[in-house]
């Protein structure tokens, strides 16, 4: 299953003390209601309630696409606020600490359910690299439109040459020690891959389009105030890690009960 990530921008964005921004929490918040449909339809096909290929159906991989590319987006919007409202590397490293302690219990939980196919790198690790490279580059200013170009264009590039003139050294980068850079000839074979190249453009963009709405003059529509049947979504935003970590376990659980009071029935 390809699962689209969930996400903890919101734990990276601002600090207690500091001003929400409902606008970018919302968005956030929408991806999650996105992602939950998604995994609740993956969660049926995987139980056998609902067969799907969630991992060539274009009607699936498209979605998971736009889902993750929502969180990452977001992601970026949040380290740009996080950093024009000061936000210091201390604060910032236990956030950290968050979320490569989720990728972890993800990395484990997975290996349980799925031990051929467990998750090694997939939207929190990708996110815990990625939120250290947006901190360290942060400064590159309008360079990061053309890095972010470079970021998605790359994983093309390297299939190209690894299917091509380099594909003596495939085996090392498709291997799971270099993998997780996204440069590789075939994707692995797990439950979610999200890999920094070339997602990290994705962020990228959304750290310079967070940067140029902070900009003197242009940031008088990230404060905007939503409208009260939109709230909700901004409410769950800012819970996006704690939500993320939860609603899967919770499906599969109540879903898995199901399952089983029906086999009981038929039986």
């Amino acid at each position: 299953m390809h699962r689209a990530p969930s996400l903890l921008t919101d734990s990276f964005a601002t600090s207690q003390r500091s001003p929400r921004y409902e606008g970018v929490d919302a968005l956030r918040g929408l991806a999650m209601v996105w992602m939950t449909v998604f995994h609740f339809c993956f969660d049926l096909s995987h139980l056998g309630f609902w067969p799907q290929n969630f991992r060539a159906d274009p009607f699936w991989t498209s979605q998971r696409t736009v889902i993750v590319s929502l969180f990452l987006f977001c992601a970026g919007l949040g380290q740009a606020i996080a950093l024009h409202q000061g936000q210091g590397w201390l604060r910032f490293g236990r956030r950290w600490l968050q979320i490569a302690g989720c990728a972890l219990l993800v990395s484990a939980g997975s290996f349980v359910m799925f031990p051929q196919s467990f998750i090694h790198f997939g939207v929190l690790h990708g996110m815990a690299v990625m939120l250290l490279v947006a901190r360290c580059t942060a400064g590159w200013g309008r360079w990061l439109w053309l890095a972010g170009l470079v970021a998605l264009a790359l994983p093309s590039v390297a299939h190209l040459l690894l299917s091509g003139p380099w594909v003596e050294a495939a085996p090392w980068f498709n291997g799971r020690a270099f993998n997780w850079l996204g440069l590789v000839s075939r994707k692995p074979f797990t439950e979610d891959y999200v890999p920094v190249f070339p997602w990290l453009g994705v962020l990228w963009w959304g750290l310079a389009s967070g940067q140029w709405a902070m900009a003197r003059g242009r940031q008088h529509w990230l404060p905007w105030k939503l409208p009260g049947g939109l709230r909700p979504l901004a409410t769950l935003g800012q819970w996006s890690l704690s939500y993320y970590m939860l609603h899967q376990p919770v499906m599969i659980g109540v879903l898995m009960v199901v399952a089983w009071m029906s086999r009981g029935v038929q039986g």
